[in-house]
């Protein structure tokens, strides 16, 4: 595998070579100080050029360039484009190296999320804002307000009974999607503002919540692990009352250092009526 330097000065050498691109910017993981460097991280690069045809859906200059991909991928040559007029190639190249190249043709607009400015031919004058955060600040999680604490909450355990009705009816697919798309992510973000309580909030725990481990007690992640089943519905009752339980220990947790109301009643109808779907079942 090539190394970062080997990869930054391919980018660059391409960039500096060709007047027609003003300035390059690193975004994503690379660019966030907070987050562990590995192998496998992306480089997600934006080339700014005043006119974007020549490097529109053009994959032929890209693999010139950088030479031929295992994979590419192209969004706006894709169903359901942005449209926005940019266009994007994502590329996995024999050595496992990913490279994300965006051109744009906009002027940048800082949001906050971490970046690094690479090349600026125009020095601040062009497509470019002189400072650009490096920092994670952007992904860090948010304290919640108590009307945010109290929707995660309802909400969790109010689709807990399209769950139970999936598993009564034998809708397999439908169960899973109720469970690790719409609770799940109730869910995790019931452990990001646990998480925020015992650790601070200037800290991110990741997309998907991929550094769970990292911040949570061994305790409350082995259970936390027990939440994914298999698909035999014994096994997926089991996890979702792993689920329930887990989830009612973060909320009072939450609850008690925010001083705001945990409504257990909500919580006792949705187990009663968990409860009374599988009697009818079983």
């Amino acid at each position: 595998m090539r190394t970062e330097q080997e990869i930054f000065h391919l980018i660059l050498d391409v960039a500096k070579a060709d007047e027609r691109i003003r300035a390059v910017l690193l975004v994503g993981s690379r660019a966030n100080s907070e987050v562990p460097k590995d192998i496998y991280q992306d480089y997600d690069i934006t080339y700014f050029v005043k006119d974007i045809t020549p490097f529109y859906n053009n994959p032929a200059w890209v693999e010139e360039h950088f030479g031929k991909p295992l994979i590419m991928q192209m969004p706006e040559a894709m169903r359901s484009p942005v449209g926005d007029g940019n266009f994007n190639y994502m590329m996995i190249y024999p050595d496992a190296v990913r490279i994300d190249l965006s051109f744009e043709f906009q002027k940048y607009i800082d949001k906050g999320e971490p970046a690094v400015i690479l090349l600026d031919k125009d020095k601040g004058r062009g497509f470019l804002p002189p400072l650009l955060l490096s920092s994670g600040k952007y992904w860090h999680i948010e304290p919640p307000s108590s009307l945010f604490f109290y929707s995660c909450c309802n909400n969790f355990w109010w689709c807990l009974n399209n769950a139970a009705k999936g598993i009564a009816r034998d809708e397999l697919p439908y169960v899973m999607y109720m469970l690790n798309c719409v609770i799940r992510a109730e869910l995790h973000e019931m452990i990001n503002y646990y998480i925020g309580v015992q650790h601070g909030f200037n800290l991110s725990t990741g997309k998907a919540g991929k550094y769970f481990k990292k911040y949570l007690p061994p305790e409350l992640y082995t259970q936390y692990l027990a939440t994914y089943s298999g698909s035999n519905y014994t096994d997926i009752w089991a996890a979702v009352d792993t689920m329930c339980n887990l989830f009612h220990t973060l909320a009072l947790t939450v609850a008690e250092h925010f001083d705001f109301t945990y409504r257990q009643e909500e919580e006792d109808g949705i187990r009663q009526y968990l409860r009374m779907v599988k009697k009818q079942i079983l």
